[in-house]
């Protein structure tokens, strides 16, 4: 037996015996982003991947279809799309980037070659950095290397009738924008991966360059796994996190495995690709039947030469960074939580009424204007408008199936301050303005708002207002029939209440009444009689 470090090797049969017990993994992406440009790349198609899918091939030009005698003519918003995410990923510009032809033949690629950036890429040597308290990773920090990013044409789609036996191209796919990115192997966690994934996938929605949808294929991401000093595997047909997050965990095992049985001359000698069938990575070719793509500098196409004022432009055009937007949410004035200030600055697609930055823009304005009107406000009361955004509206839109731009017009940040103002002056209880909100958004989607919200008056037709002065006979009759009927039905939980075992179970007493007054008394009074009459101290 012959020993290297970490590694046995066998003289009689020659296989390779770990002697570790833990196997380091190891992730690099491929991420391909779909740009949403009004125009292709090299056309003036109609740049509509997925609005067209009911119609193939609705939006093809001659030269995606590859026509003779047709030419690329590069579209210049793409090259600016490219720039934006190029500096937020903190990448070296390559001012003189150009195309090259990567050649091989599929019926859905009828150039027989694909237009990409590979000797010359638009940008090189990038990072994102990752932390723990914004990105939930397993490190304090981690800094992930970019290799490059390059523009791209997209291929058509290839739709496969098992029944008929035949195949059936649509181009509309064809030329369609794409960004290439390709990350350092730099992840060593699944976390790592998924957080890395996530963050991408919502600096290209702030930067209004991609939707940013794994479910659509606007952004597919091919990873590359290995364990230890192992050659790689490459990862495709990955459709969401979900998948990437099981088929990264089984390759990795899988590996792992080969490497514990002696096998270990199966990962040096033979550098896979697999798929991912939603159980297990399947094998789709190996090196030996790797494609030699032939690349070669296009003749058609030119330098892309930028001027450094044009990167220096578009640098400081960037909007802020999501971390930058994060930290300061959770600073004075505003006080948030991480979680909450992510909420405000991390698009969520699974969100159709609202996006992010229609949310944040709503709640700084609300917030400022409420601020102004009052003095001196303290820690508890600056989160009032917080919670109202974050808790109630956005709850209510999405119950409502209502958008956020719906309801600006007749009920805008202004109006919104003078509502949550009712509840700070306690003019209304919280109750009360739960009612009152449900109620407004309620008149908004069924168009019942001709004039300007008149909240006081909405205030009365509800009979929502907090009374001054309080009968005490009467709400003390109204707190015994509660009682009565709880003790009915649930005699244990009165006995709890009176032993003091569990002080919620008394504010359940408390939130039934205010439910039949509708917020008009103050949960406090509740509380006092609540408390008279079950003899609690």
């Amino acid at each position: 037996m012959v020993k290297f470090r970490n590694i046995r090797v066998s003289l009689k049969t020659g296989r390779f015996y770990s002697t570790r017990n833990e196997y380091k993994l190891i992730c690099g992406l491929e991420i391909h982003t779909q740009l949403n440009t009004d125009n292709k790349l090299f056309s003036l198609s109609t740049n509509a991947p997925f609005k067209s899918l009911n119609t193939p091939n609705k939006h093809v030009s001659h030269f995606d279809a590859s026509l003779p005698g047709t030419r690329p003519k590069l579209n210049y918003e793409c090259v600016l799309d490219a720039l934006k995410l190029a500096l937020s990923l903190n990448c070296n510009v390559n001012l003189n980037s150009h195309f090259d032809r990567k050649h091989y033949f599929y019926g859905d690629q009828p150039q027989g070659y694909q237009l990409t950036q590979h000797y010359s890429p638009i940008a090189t040597e990038g990072y994102m950095n990752l932390y723990t308290d914004i990105d939930t990773i397993d490190t304090p920090t981690k800094k992930i290397g970019i290799i490059q990013l390059q523009l791209e044409q997209d291929t058509g789609i290839s739709h496969y009738d098992n029944q008929e036996k035949t195949t059936m191209i649509d181009l509309n796919r064809s030329n369609v924008p794409l960004i290439e990115l390709v990350t350092k192997p730099d992840f060593t966690t699944i976390p790592q991966v998924i957080a890395f994934i996530k963050k991408y996938q919502n600096l290209v929605r702030n930067l209004d360059v991609s939707t940013g949808n794994l479910e659509t294929g606007a952004i597919r991401v091919d990873v590359n796994v290995s364990v230890d000093t192992y050659p790689r595997v490459e990862l495709k047909n990955l459709p969401n996190t979900s998948s990437i997050s099981n088929a990264i965990k089984y390759e990795y095992k899988r590996q792992v495995n080969i490497i514990k049985q002696g096998k270990a001359s199966e990962l040096l000698n033979c550098q896979e690709t697999r798929g991912w069938n939603g159980k297990e990575t399947v094998k789709l070719r190996s090196k030996e039947t790797t494609i030699d793509y032939r690349y070669m500098p296009d003749p058609e196409l030119g330098c892309v030469t930028l001027d450094p004022s044009i990167v220096q432009n578009v640098r400081n055009s960037l909007p802020r960074s999501s971390d930058d937007e994060i930290r300061s949410l959770m600073e004075e004035p505003y006080n948030l939580s991480v979680k909450n200030a992510k909420l405000l600055c991390v698009h969520n697609e699974k969100n159709e009424q609202y996006t992010s930055i229609e949310v944040k823009d709503f709640y700084l304005t609300s917030f400022d204007l409420f601020q102004k009107s009052n003095a001196k406000l303290s820690f508890k009361e600056k989160k009032i408008v917080a919670n109202w955004v974050i808790n109630e509206l956005l709850g209510n839109l999405n119950k409502l199936e209502l958008s956020l731009r719906e309801i600006k017009q007749s009920f805008p940040p202004e109006k919104f301050v003078e509502f949550i103002q009712l509840i700070h002056d306690g003019k209304i209880s919280n109750t009360g303005g739960k009612t009152l909100l449900f109620y407004i958004l309620n008149l908004i989607k069924e168009k019942s708002i001709s004039v300007e919200l008149n909240l006081p008056k909405l205030v009365n037709e509800l009979k929502i207002e907090v009374q001054s002065t309080i009968n005490d006979d009467e709400l003390l009759s109204q707190c015994k029939d509660i009682i009565d009927e709880v003790n009915e039905s649930d005699p244990k939980l009165i006995e709890a209440i009176k032993l003091g075992k569990r002080i919620n179970l008394l504010n359940y007493l408390v939130g039934i009444a205010m439910k039949k007054t509708r917020g008009r008394v103050k949960p406090t009074e509740y509380q006092r009689l609540f408390k008279f009459l079950l003899k609690i101290e």
